[in-house]
């Protein structure tokens, strides 16, 4: 876009798992454990498909910064597109609780139905959310070990003890 903004930044939530945990709950009770495990997991690829989907119409249609798009299958494993869509939980976003900030942004609950539990597990199951950032040098990375200092200030700055800010970052914490 000449001219235009060379970034963006936003949040998705999308589902493809309402009413998954009771048909599958149905199927386990008929004694076919086969067929709900077989739903679970095509309602997650569901989910991931339509994530995937949305970052391409994001990309393409709604923000348009790259409206002429095609990639192959190899190059969006390759992650050969413009921007990303890292989700809290993963190792680029590795605490959950940014999961609440997001849901509250755009009000996620109301819009698709998907809720968070107290541990920030998205129910239904088959969900995703994260963030999409449109910058030409955005890119996936791992956020690595996080250190004590590091732990305290971010505890100060999401207005959580230190010990909570441990607890969700305990993968990441270095001691």
């Amino acid at each position: 876009m000449e001219g235009g903004p060379e970034d963006w930044a936003g949040a998705f939530v999308v589902t493809a798992g309402l009413g998954a945990a009771d048909l599958s709950a149905g199927l386990r009770g008929g004694g076919d454990d086969y067929q709900a495990i077989m739903l679970q997991a095509i309602a997650d690829r569901l989910a991931e498909a339509l994530a995937e989907k949305l970052h391409r119409d994001v990309r393409r249609t709604f923000w348009g910064y790259a409206p002429d798009e095609a990639l192959e299958n190899e190059e969006l494993i390759r992650e050969l597109y413009r921007g990303i869509r890292p989700a809290p939980g993963y190792p680029a976003c590795p605490d959950h609780l940014g999961k609440r900030f997001l849901f509250d942004l755009i009000d996620a609950t109301a819009a698709t139905g998907v809720t968070l539990t107290e541990s920030c597990a998205m129910d239904p199951a088959a969900s995703v959310a994260g963030w999409y950032f449109a910058h030409p040098q955005a890119r996936y990375f791992g956020l690595g070990r996080i250190g004590p200092d590091q732990v305290a200030d971010y505890a100060v700055r999401a207005g959580i003890t230190i010990e909570t800010a441990r607890r969700w970052l305990a993968a990441q914490f270095a001691d």
